[in-house]
């Protein structure tokens, strides 16, 4: 197999898509590093692993020696990011986007090699822009084009408000291919359209356009919808090891594989062995652990990771739960209040009482205590429930 042909089945390896592969083919072949964009909005203060998705194709590509620019949109949070959004997204404060900034920085170099990547910030060069330079900005695409995007063409047709602003921030993304004069762009699927509108610019600019390659949205923990903070669904990547340990095996089996190829550094030949070892007798949860020591290794270290797994088998093997445990399956509809959910499994006698016994820390989630009254939980995922020191329960949520 050729180096270029070695390369792109890495790059390709968990991409949803690559527009266009032929040019990407091309810009390898001429065996110089491509200059690699990836930005993300700082609107939160913390990643998690759904984030790292694109993180670990960086790394892939700064791996194989290319130029790897991480992008933090400090201009670009003060729009607001309408992607995906059926209402206009609130802008930050330029102190909440500095604060969540300095965050990023620190937490993408668990994944990234901080000494072969250069952190850039949309604001030096839209900042300096005039009021004319946005308009002549503006005026390179038409508001026709903006409603093909779903979000807006959505909200458009449902009479709901697009203010003007919100087109910008695709412009603006799209301008910061030309100005970082990116080969390559990275992002969700649910970044295409502001990734084409890189193309598209860069074009209009006099440059070669970028390659675009999309990756998918991360399933959270219940193998349902995309991980979230809100949802809950989510492992943080700044989280204690052991509570990451603990939540990686409570993933399901099914969506373990799924994490294996968007999530781990292994080579997919070691994956697929796994694979075929569980079809023929080996026990899912050891190829779990083998995941899960992967994960807190690379965002703690291996003695953490081995730390964890201690602390998960001497909870969970070791006598620590009752043999005897009820097993309890509750139809949430979907998703329902934790509240809900002790009250249904029999471990509380009415939702007040779970209320409390979340205040006084005495409810655990798979060996963690939440203190969430709000917490609400998805189907389409199993979890040891604990109220008190007596009371236990196994809970499938369908």
């Amino acid at each position: 197999m050729s180096e270029v042909a070695q390369a792109l089945e890495i790059i390709k390896r968990g991409a949803d898509e690559i527009i266009v592969e032929d040019e990407l083919v091309k810009k390898l072949a001429e065996g110089k590093p491509l200059r690699v964009k990836l930005g993300m909005d700082p609107t939160a203060p913390d990643l998690h692993l759904g984030h790292t998705v694109v993180l670990n194709k960086m790394r892939q590509l700064q791996d194989l020696g290319h130029e790897i620019l991480f992008l933090i949109g400090d201009f670009t949070a003060t729009i607001g990011d309408p992607t995906g959004k059926n209402i206009t997204r609130k802008p930050l404060s330029p102190e909440e986007v500095e604060k969540n900034a300095a965050t990023y920085k620190a937490q993408v170099f668990k994944i990234l090699d901080e000494s072969k990547t250069q952190i850039m910030f949309n604001s030096e060069w839209m900042g300096k822009k005039s009021a004319a330079d946005m308009i002549a900005l503006a005026s390179s695409y038409t508001v026709a084009r903006m409603l093909e995007r779903d979000d807006f063409a959505k909200r458009y047709s449902n009479n709901q408000a697009i203010a003007i602003h919100e087109f910008m921030y695709p412009l603006v993304q799209g301008y910061d291919s030309v100005a970082m004069k990116a080969d390559i762009e990275l992002g969700g699927t649910d970044q295409k359209f502001n990734l084409l509108m890189g193309r598209e610019l860069q074009r209009q600019y006099g440059q070669r356009p970028q390659t675009t390659i999309t990756m998918p949205l991360l399933e959270g923990l219940d193998g349902v919808k995309k991980m979230s903070k809100s949802l809950g669904n989510y492992i943080g990547i700044a989280e204690p090891a052991g509570e990451m340990f603990g939540k990686m095996m409570s993933v399901s089996d099914e969506l373990m594989w799924r994490y294996y190829e968007l999530l781990s550094f292994k080579p997919m030949s070691e994956i697929k062995a796994l694979e075929q070892a569980v079809v023929e007798g080996m026990n899912p949860r050891d190829a779990k652990v083998e995941l899960a020591k992967e994960i807190v290794t690379r965002f703690h270290s291996a003695a953490a990771a081995d730390a964890a797994y201690d602390e998960f088998v001497n909870r969970f093997k070791k006598g620590v739960l009752p043999d005897d445990m009820p097993e309890v399956t509750v139809d949430t509809g979907g998703e329902m209040a934790i509240g809900n959910i002790l009250k249904a499994a029999n471990l509380v006698g009415s939702t007040s009482e779970a209320m409390r016994m979340i205040k006084q820390g005495a409810v655990r989630i798979d060996g963690e205590r939440i203190e969430d009254k709000g917490l609400l939980m998805s189907a389409g995922s199993e979890h040891v429930l604990q109220v008190g020191k007596r009371r236990f329960a196994r809970v499938n949520l369908v």
